[in-house]
């Protein structure tokens, strides 16, 4: 039976919810991987809020640091003036970040959330480019305001703009051979997603990614990556390109970023594309200072060394694709399962086997998202920081689930 208090959400919000609709309960408080419920329910949390939660709920150091700031008035919104929080978080994100990897860009605050960074960065790249077509992948995810839109694959929320979408061509993810189609187009920029995270956790080859690089660099186009949900240490470093061995002219990062939860939008961008004039980008919430103090704190306490906590979300990666194995094994209704760090998808054989085995988890206090074209995933995404004991839990009630479809 549901709660009655779920009756406030069911007939005062708009058709328009959607999560609420998989996870029909009240949260009240939540803390590292759980979440209690106004009656006093604990759910494991294998969804991190789409990826917004890497560190965990309420992290304590996330937390502390912004108690301390609120303790002493620190100001909250400031537009783009200078502030000691923003100037606190360059310095941290240049110090722990940026030149351990090499890295030399500048900052772009734009509105609080991801899809506000993506639209700044199709902007920024049809003005840098005097170009209009942008790239992007099939199986891809980047936002529903209408630029975004553009480049989001899914004919779904397509269907949603109400305006006819252009000036984008989509291409095959991981399909170098279809590279050459796109050479007459002479696009603006590719954006992408080395992995993509809601197109069912499909990996990047390196092979193909190198390939798109080099195009974009013979053809004068600017290469965007999307490391908005995969960023942040889920993909097992820190920026989900490092591998590849790539440097992307603008990289956009949103979700964990903040590391507490709060909205923050960045764009990382190539010196020389840095062409804007004063305020014809901007929004009123791009100073969101009180998300700058829990981001710097958290880059301080477990960016700290640079490859430390990369080793601790390989060990427990490793432990994943173990525990994944046997999930694989033990049912001909899963096909197989892929991703790398702390996301992983788990292909089953039909959508609807996927959407009992959601709430199967839920009745069993787990939560658990999907995702892919026909939603046929079952989406692993728990904090970086879940310690074993929690993450063994999660994937025993998965196989129980599991072994009886």
């Amino acid at each position: 039976m549901l709660n009655d208090r779920m009756n406030t959400i069911n007939k005062r919000e708009s058709n328009v919810r959607s999560y609420v609709r998989n996870f029909p309960a009240v949260f009240d408080s939540a803390s590292g991987s759980w979440l209690s419920t106004d009656i006093g329910d604990r759910f494991l949390d294998f969804f991190c809020s789409a990826g917004s939660l890497n560190y965990g709920h309420n992290n304590d150091v996330a937390i502390s640091s912004m108690q301390a700031y609120l303790k002493k008035n620190g100001i909250l919104n400031s537009l783009d003036f200078a502030t000691t929080a923003k100037i606190d978080f360059i310095e941290t994100f240049d110090q722990y970040i940026l030149s351990p990897r090499g890295l030399k860009y500048k900052y772009q605050f734009t509105g609080p959330t991801g899809t506000d960074g993506v639209e700044a960065a199709i902007k920024l790249a049809r003005l840098a480019t005097n170009r209009s077509t942008i790239v992007a992948c099939k199986g891809s995810f980047h936002g529903v305001t209408l630029g975004s839109l553009s480049a989001t694959a899914s004919e779904y929320f397509r269907n949603a703009s109400g305006v006819k979408l252009k000036d984008v061509e989509f291409l095959s993810f991981n399909r170098i051979e279809e590279i050459r189609l796109i050479k007459e187009v002479k696009p603006a920029a590719v954006i992408l997603e080395t992995i993509q995270c809601e197109g069912g956790i499909n990996i990047a080859t390196e092979e193909w990614l190198k390939s798109i690089a080099e195009f974009c660099k013979s053809s004068g186009s600017l290469l965007i990556v999307d490391d908005i949900q995969a960023g942040c240490g889920r993909s097992g470093s820190f920026f989900s390109f490092e591998q590849y061995g790539i440097i992307p002219d603008i990289v956009v990062l949103s979700k964990s970023l903040s590391g507490s939860g709060l909205p923050l939008s960045l764009l990382l961008i190539n010196p020389i594309i840095d062409i804007w004039k004063p305020g014809q980008h901007n929004g009123t919430f791009r100073g969101n200072n009180l998300a700058f103090v829990s981001a710097a704190a958290v880059i301080k306490k477990y960016w700290l060394r640079y490859g430390e906590i990369e080793k601790d979300i390989q060990k427990k990666s490793d432990m994943i694709e173990l525990l994944l194995e046997e999930l694989v094994s033990c049912s001909s209704q899963i096909t197989e399962f892929r991703g790398r760090g702390m996301v992983y998808g788990i292909e089953c054989i039909d959508p609807q086997i996927a959407a009992i085995i959601q709430k199967e988890a839920f009745n069993q206090k787990l939560i658990v998202e999907r995702c892919g074209k026909d939603d046929q995933v079952l989406k692993i995404m728990p904090s970086i920081l879940i310690d074993k004991k929690d993450l063994s839990h999660g994937f025993t009630i998965l196989k129980n689930i599991i072994e009886k479809c």
